[in-house]
């Protein structure tokens, strides 16, 4: 295809709204469709009478046919659309044997590291390698290459040289452009380039990834599909009568480095009212370098040119206004597209995909799902399958916009719901269907636990607005908190005959629940199990500015409801807090403050989380550059704190848990240092004893993270949050309640 003729079906597909998800006509394999479950080795094939498969998802997870893990959302979703799709899972990546298991697709491989992000999964904060995997049978750890979507996409291409592989998933969408990456603490590339994929698709991509499969299955090169919502894709240069907008124009960072190739954007003056030099080629692309021209640019074709690989890699400024600007242009229906020159290839990011409708997340929700492990494992233990089989997803998306999570990266800020109706069923198929159940719904929610039905109350102001976050500082006005629709659903959930219990163990969101009295209440009477876990993260205004969380007397409001309403119910139930250690804009001094708080509260946490730099979140970019990209960023933003090293951060963790003896010597030289000796003593009054028992203070407190709802949980594979460690709290014994149980 010319780039003439590509620039012109980007621009006449650039406002349309896509067709509904299930409107395509059916490949022709519908007839041999839906399979029993699908299909792992040659052997079920044959069975199912496939000669082959038109589409096979290669995994890192355990295949679980249950609507929380992303490759049977995915599988089933295409399976729907008339292909045969078959599974690769966990492959043994030495060598290209069993990727050639189901023979050569007819369409393509897709690629995904599974529910939760490789890197997460296998390693703590602290990079120690984790002895488990969740997602694989009996929770063996080491079923996962590192960095598994690069590694099985390259040992794909060996196989089959010719064959489009299209990368998708949490590891792929939190990679998308250049990215910090904790673990090598360097800027590495898109991973669409280091995979070699030939399409990245980001976010819950059910639209993106029908539109593909069915233009591949019409025959189109897929080098030619550059115009669907929701992926990115390299091309070697931008299409005619496109205009290139310099994102420096949009949020000025100060002088860029010199561009070393056409595309990139010339030097920029530091004083953002002043006029900024010409581009350095004459020849090259139109650059829009004035405000009031690029408010007149047509949206249909224009892009933003955000600093190329070698900028951000070399300058941690330019990295947090890259990613100032990607998290600015994250509304849907405001979205440009994003350019990136990486090398000799142009990154192209298009806009994200627009939210499904409740319709469709019916359907998606309501395909033949087995709610099983495959046959294959036998009655091997999936430990995350085991958490969430009798759990339900009821909407997808979070508004919150907590810096330190990137579920708003990866699903969005807009919430899709799906149906009264169509969540009732689901809770009668497993009363009915689901081996073991004993009338117990172990969560109604998503990746937050009261957003269901939320929305913008104007149109207009969503499809114009750029918060990042519809709660921080305050509820915005424009918001609908109506917990209404929420309530219903709970009391028809509980009513259902051979339910005995329904449970809310997503997160909640407690600065949207004290919106409504009514909620708390039928939380507190009926859908908490004596325990509720609930996320302040933080105690001091300086961490908690940074994490885009409210502040504690929004927290003491919500403690009051929930007390009173327990006490009303005749409950003895307790708040169980979460905390984060070694956040960007966090001190010696707060993490002092929240070890105050716990001690004078009962608190003692049983395990520690501690920050971990997730790929693409705002709190990542603070800890790169050290500055603030919630602000404009120049060369003179905002300085955050930012406890980086093992022992600072050994440190924070130790005040989270300064009730261990193991940490007191270490604690007790903190104090010392910072002028506070008077909290070492063996009064009430006092933090750390002055006094150390016989066998301890020899270790650091490890604490390794536990459990945790599968990061799938709420729809294809989403996001967990950008933590390495799990953190229960446990009253002191005066108080005397249960430990809370993960």
């Amino acid at each position: 295809m010319t780039t003439e003729a590509t620039s012109k079906r980007l621009m006449t597909r650039a406002d349309k709204i896509d067709k509904p998800i299930f409107d395509y006509r059916k490949y022709w394999a519908q007839r041999l469709t839906p399979a029993p479950v699908l299909p792992m080795s040659r052997a079920e094939m044959d069975d199912l009478g496939w000669d082959s498969c038109d589409i096979i998802i290669v995994t890192g997870d355990a295949y679980v046919d249950h609507p929380s893990f992303g490759m049977a959302i995915v599988g089933r979703f295409l399976e729907a659309q008339g292909f045969r799709v078959g599974i690769i899972s966990q492959p043994d990546w030495q060598s290209t044997k069993d990727f050639e298991a189901l023979g050569t697709p007819n369409l393509f491989f897709g690629v995904t590291g599974g529910n939760m992000d490789s890197m997460v999964n296998r390693y703590t904060s602290d990079r120690k390698v984790r002895s488990d995997d969740a997602y694989t049978a009996d929770g063996e750890g080491g079923k996962r290459p590192d960095r598994s979507v690069i590694v099985y996409s390259q040992r794909l291409r060996e196989a089959y040289s010719g064959v489009p592989i299209v990368i998708g998933g949490i590891e792929a969408s939190l990679r998308r452009i250049a990215h910090y990456d904790y673990w090598s603490e360097k800027v590495r590339r898109s991973i669409l380039l280091d995979a070699r994929g030939d399409l990245l698709l980001y976010g819950n991509a059910e639209r993106a990834l029908v539109e593909v499969a069915h233009r591949l299955a019409g025959g189109e090169d897929i080098r030619d599909i550059q115009d669907v919502r929701g992926t990115a894709y390299l091309r070697s240069a931008i299409p005619e009568n496109w205009v290139e907008i310099d994102s420096a124009h949009l949020d000025t960072p100060g002088k860029l480095n010199p561009p070393e190739d056409p595309y990139a954007m010339g030097p920029v003056a530091d004083d953002s009212t002043t006029t900024p030099a010409p581009a350095v080629d004459p020849n090259a692309p139109q650059v829009v370098r004035f405000v009031r021209d690029v408010k007149a640019v047509d949206r249909s074709h224009s892009v933003i040119r955000i600093p190329d690989y070698r900028q951000v890699k070399d300058d941690p400024i330019l990295y947090a206004h890259a990613s100032r600007i990607l998290h600015q242009e994250a509304n849907p229906y405001n979205a440009r597209a994003l350019v990136q020159r990486h090398g000799d290839k142009e990154l192209w990011l298009n806009p994200p995909p627009i939210p499904l409708t409740t319709k469709e997340m019916d359907g998606l929700y309501e395909l033949p799902f087995t709610r099983v492990p495959h046959p294959v494992y036998g009655d091997a233990n999936i430990p995350a399958y085991e958490m969430i089989r009798f759990s339900i997803a009821i909407q997808r998306g979070c508004f919150g916009g907590c810096t330190f999570c990137s579920i708003t990266e990866h699903e969005g800020r807009i919430i899709q719901n799906r149906s009264e109706a169509s969540v009732l069923q689901e809770i009668e198929t497993i009363r009915d269907s689901v081996p073991g159940f004993t009338g117990v719904i172990s969560d109604l929610g998503g990746p937050t636990a009261n957003m269901y039905r939320l929305a913008c109350k104007s149109a207009e102001v969503e499809a114009a607005c750029r918060r990042p976050s519809c709660v921080f500082p305050g509820i915005c006005p424009n918001l609908n908190t109506n917990h209404s629709p929420l309530i219903s659903l709970y009391k028809k959930a509980r009513e259902l005959p051979g339910i005995k219990k329904v449970l809310i163990a997503s997160g909640v969101r407690y600065d949207l629940a004290i919106e409504s009295p009514e909620y708390v209440r039928e939380l507190a009477q009926h859908h908490t199990g004596g325990y509720l876990k609930i996320a302040p993260e933080a105690l001091s205004d300086g961490p908690l500015s940074k994490m885009m969380k409210p502040g504690m007397d929004t927290y003491y409001r919500f403690k009051e409801l929930f007390d009173r309403y327990s006490k009303e119910a005749g409950k003895e139930q307790y708040l169980i807090p979460y905390f984060i250690a070694a956040h960007p804009g966090t001190t010696q001094e707060d993490m002092l403050e929240l070890a105050l708080w716990l001690k004078s509260n009962g608190f003692r946490a049983d395990q520690v989380q501690a920050f971990l730099p997730s790929p693409m979140a705002t709190a990542t970019a603070m800890y790169h550059s050290g500055v603030n990209p919630l602000k404009k960023v120049t060369r003179n933003s905002e300085a955050v704190e930012v406890p980086k090293g093992l022992k600072i951060r050994r440190l924070h963790k130790a005040f989270l848990r300064y009730h261990d003896a193991n940490n007191w010597p270490l604690l007790r030289e903190a104090l010392r240092n910072m002028g506070r000796s008077d909290l070492i003593g063996n009064g009430k009054k006092h933090l750390v004893p002055s006094y150390q028992p016989a066998g301890t203070g020899g270790a650091p407190e490890g604490g390794r993270r536990h459990g945790g709802r599968p990061a799938g949980k709420g729809g294809q594979i989403r996001t967990q949050h950008a933590r390495a460690e799990g953190t229960d709290y446990k009253r002191s014994a005066s108080t005397k309640p249960k430990r809370s149980k993960r």
